[in-house]
């Protein structure tokens, strides 16, 4: 991470302990602050619910693998993105979260011509400890193209 991808995140995420989950992802969505990763990406939050992320991004060529289509990591990635944001909208200020558990099945490729993506995630299970979570990655007409779950380990926000 460059100095200024550094900077970015610190100040995208300076108040990270004072919020809840919901509040820090709403306030994402609505200042578009975004970590150093999802900007690589070019991930943009499109809706922001108690338990559900939706997100979208848009199929690049740089994305693509050696066959010519987006890298199976670029659309897990996506998937553990939207899951992670919407398990941490039932969280209150001063925890995190971390996958632990991350499984993607991959339905059809995608490429440039499938235009914008949009996953949705959406927490199944929010106990004390730990948290499972699904998500799809659809067309804008809806066509499935992937999906998967993960489970989420709580633990404290460091300072």
């Amino acid at each position: 991470m460059t100095t200024s991808d550094l900077e970015k995140a610190k100040i995208a995420f300076s108040n990270f302990n004072q919020l809840s989950g919901l509040e820090l992802m709403n306030k994402l969505m609505r200042e578009g602050d975004q970590s150093p990763m999802a900007e690589t990406m070019g991930l943009k939050i499109i809706s922001v619910a108690d338990g559900e992320v939706k997100v979208s991004a848009m199929p690049l060529p740089k994305f693509y693998n050696p066959m010519m289509r987006i890298h199976g990591g670029f659309t897990a990635t996506l998937i553990d993105n939207c899951m992670g944001s919407a398990v941490l909208t039932k969280l209150a200020a001063a925890t995190g979260v971390g996958t632990v558990v991350l499984n993607v099945n991959y339905i059809r490729k995608i490429d440039v011509g499938t235009g914008e993506i949009i996953a949705t995630g959406t927490v199944l299970h929010a106990g004390r400890t730990m948290l499972t979570a699904e998500a799809k990655v659809t067309d804008k007409a809806g066509k499935l193209y992937a999906h998967g779950t993960g489970t989420f380990l709580v633990y404290p926000k460091e300072t």
